[in-house]
């Protein structure tokens, strides 16, 4: 069999999982007591809702607010961020909203089963196939995009990018000859880069962010594509491939071996903290998703020239998928106005001046590359001929209720780094949501 998935199958394959969604109680009425509309007199508020706080995705939430504001003059943008990274925290303010029939005008959602598995089987969205249609868009968004965001004939939300999950990000002053990018881009070798640049003085090469836990599990996704191969990873949800699997504990245990080498602080900080200690010098590299180049154009790093990014160890000629996109919920206090943000999020336009500040690459196939940096424009050829792989941790691969569990659980290894016990847990939970 082919190590290389057609885009078409990919979204079938991730398209296929059900998922459940816990919902709190008293003090989910507190949230959405809280929450804010629209007041009183018509549709004259705009409030998106987005995890979007750091330098980049900040930047990038703020150039699309501003095309919407030269279109839409006289209506006032409420940007209503809630800050943690991968949507750690935004996901249970928004579930309390939505829960309590105060949902914003439009949200943050990542493309697949984050949303599918539940606002949309929850009824609690609109479908935006008739936006989709008068504006065009299956002349310029990728036949697999628009498969991953529809179930049965509708589409349920326009995609406004395509991240890179597994991306390794190097300081270029700090690699010396200890990590050189491009040669031997395998896990053994990496570790052993790591060691040497932890003998040479440097406490913490690896920078890790791990407050939330979703880091850990891009760790653990990533390593199960760079032990198992494209075909083993996405077979973990159709169940062509098993959990209890060797593959399993092999990739927690260089988790395992990455953990010996990061910042005793990882817990306490979120990714783009973690971003910050490779752009001071006091770690070498970080594992993250093409956001984290984002974060440091924002802070004036020059793409290959202060840092670069590659695929991350073991993974080069597959791409981790990580697709954030924008709908409509029922009941949006404003709801013209919100139909109006989702032609802006799908517009040439919005993508040619959101993605360049966001790290990431348009989900449009007709916005210009000349505009990218070089990482980038390398990352828009490398997705069009690599082997897709959908993320766990943001949403792609399996229902929210597994990924929250399998989050919650590499939170346990980065504190006890048990393998068996780990990989005994996993294969719970997977029998458990998976099946």
């Amino acid at each position: 069999m082919s190590n290389n998935w057609t885009r078409r199958e990919f979204v079938k394959k991730t398209g296929t999982a059900a998922g459940a969604l816990v919902l709190g109680g008293a003090f989910a009425d507190f949230l959405a007591a809280c929450a804010s509309g629209t007041t009183g007199g018509g549709e004259t508020n705009l409030e998106i809702f987005s995890w979007w706080t750091a330098g980049g995705e900040a930047d990038g939430l703020a150039e699309m607010f501003k095309i919407y504001k030269n279109k839409y003059s006289s209506v006032k943008i409420i940007n209503a961020a809630v800050a943690g990274g991968a949507g750690s925290n935004a996901k249970a303010v928004l579930a309390t909203r939505m829960q309590g029939g105060k949902p914003p005008d439009s949200f943050q959602v990542h493309a697949g089963q984050e949303l599918i598995s539940t606002w949309v089987k929850a009824d609690k969205m609109e479908p935006i196939t008739s936006i989709w249609n008068s504006e065009g868009w299956d002349s310029v968004m990728p036949k697999d995009l628009k498969t991953i965001v529809s179930k049965g004939s509708d589409v349920w939300s326009v995609p406004v990018n395509v991240h890179r999950g597994n991306a390794l990000w190097v300081n270029l002053a700090k690699a010396g000859s200890a990590i050189t990018p491009g040669t031997g881009n395998n896990l053994d070798n990496f570790l052993s880069a790591l060691g040497k640049a932890k003998a040479a003085g440097m406490a913490a090469p690896l920078a890790l962010g791990s407050k939330g836990n979703w880091q850990v599990t891009m760790l653990f996704e990533n390593n199960l594509v760079a032990v198992g191969g494209a075909n083993f990873y996405r077979g973990l949800f159709t169940g062509a491939s098993s959990w209890t699997d060797p593959n399993i504990k092999t990739a927690l245990n260089y988790v395992k071996s990455m953990l010996n080498y990061v910042n005793s602080d990882n817990a306490t900080i979120d990714w783009d903290q973690a971003s910050g200690r490779v752009q001071a010098g006091t770690s070498v590299v970080t594992i993250m998703g093409d956001w984290a180049k984002g974060y440091f154009t924002a802070n004036n790093w020059k793409p290959d020239t202060d840092f670069t990014g590659i695929a991350s160890p073991g993974t080069e000629k597959t791409y981790m998928i990580v697709c954030d996109t924008f709908g409509l919920p029922k009941g949006a206090p404003d709801r013209a106005n919100a139909i109006n943000w989702i032609k802006v999020c799908g517009s040439q336009e919005g993508q040619a001046a959101f993605n360049p500040k966001k790290g990431s690459i348009p989900a449009r196939t007709d916005v210009s590359p000349s505009i990218f940096d070089s990482i980038a424009q390398k990352f828009i050829a490398e997705f069009k001929t690599d082997s897709l792989t959908p993320s766990i941790a943001h949403g792609s691969a399996a229902p929210e209720a597994f990924a929250s569990g399998l989050n919650d659980e590499m939170g346990q290894f980065v504190q006890k780094r048990d393998v068996n016990g780990s990989a005994t847990n996993i294969a719970k939970l997977a029998d458990q949501f998976l099946k």
